[in-house]
Parts: structure tokens; sequence; C-alpha cells
């Protein structure tokens, strides 16, 4: 009987030990994923061309009130719009793009627009190039984020080389991928 509850206790002891270990390592994962959330507050994609293609540029996101601001500067497209899409993977390692897989859709729902209550994470919709090939431009993303389920960190960029029509399923027949960058934490 006594080697009974001599085995319960010491069962009990080491159970009551690894709980207590492995408390701290919950917490400091905690603690980091609430400063990195916090501490985010730039982040940087530079675009580079996919086999066949020129466009290339600079797009800097930025934390504000009520999302993330975007602003970019892309050149070497051909006039006319282009889908803008945030892509799951930040992979660009294929000449043509499709390493970075399909649109960040964390809560898998339809493609959309980026004004549409149900749409992708990463569907921003279309940039226009002017006659010179060239894009500036500027927008705030209220679902977007440096954190949690809609982080973009590590992430890609892609630039299409065709228009995205907002509606077709999954991605808005876009076409091939003519740009490609992932997005990293900038030095704030």
């Amino acid at each position: 009987m006594k080697f009974k509850y001599n085995i319960l206790l010491l069962t009990f002891l080491i159970l009551t030990f690894l709980t207590i270990c492995s408390y701290p390592q919950q917490m400091k994962s905690k603690i980091k994923d609430k400063m990195m959330k916090e501490q985010i507050t730039k982040a940087v994609c530079v675009i580079q061309p996919t086999k066949g293609h020129k466009a290339h540029g600079l797009i800097i996101f930025s934390k504000v009130e009520n999302g993330i601001k975007v602003v970019a500067n892309i050149h070497g497209l051909k006039s006319g719009k282009h889908g803008f899409h945030i892509h799951e993977y930040g992979d660009c390692s294929a000449v043509d793009g499709t390493s970075a897989g399909g649109h960040f859709n964390p809560e898998n729902i339809n493609h959309g627009g980026p004004m549409d209550n149900v749409r992708h994470v990463g569907d921003l919709g279309n940039i226009i190039a002017d006659v010179y090939g060239n894009v500036e431009f500027e927008f705030i993303d209220s679902s977007l984020n440096f954190g949690g389920q809609h982080s973009i960190i590590g992430r890609a960029v892609i630039i299409h080389e065709g228009e995205d029509d907002l509606h077709t399923q999954p991605t808005g027949a876009a076409g091939p991928r003519a740009g490609c960058g992932v997005i990293g934490i900038a030095k704030q």
C-alpha cells in the first residue's frame, strides 16, 4: 500500500514540476507575439520582375490608426490595370512567381475587390500604370495587419500582367505574375 502511495506522490510531483517548467515558456511566447505586434510599425517590399517581364519597384507598408497604409512606386508595367495582391507565401523563387502560392486568404472566403465586405485579405484590387508603365499610389487597408491571423509580414506581393476583374473565383482572372516581392520588417 505504501508503494502505491509513493508512486502516486511521485507522479503528482513530476506532473507539477513539468507544468511549472512549461508555464514560463508559454508566457514567453505570448509576450514575444504581443511585442512583435506592437513594435512593428513599418514593412517594405521590393518588387522584382518575373521571367519575361520588367515590373520593379518599392512598396512601403506603415501602421496607421485605422489599418495599414500602402505607398507604392512601381515601374516597367504595360499601360493599364494590373491585379495587385498579397499572396500566402513569401517565396519568389519560381521564375514565374508561382512559388508565392495563392492569394492570402486566412479566412478561406471568396475573392473580391478591396471595398467588398467579402474578400481575401490579400485582395487589394488593381493598380493603374500610365503610358510609361509607371504607377504611384497610396491607400489605407483596414484588413491588413503586422501581427495575428492577418499578418502580412513574410508574405509576397504579386503584381499581375492583367486586370483583376474583382469577381472571378478564385483569383480575379488577372493572368500571369509580372512582379514579385517579399514583405519584410523595415528599419523603424
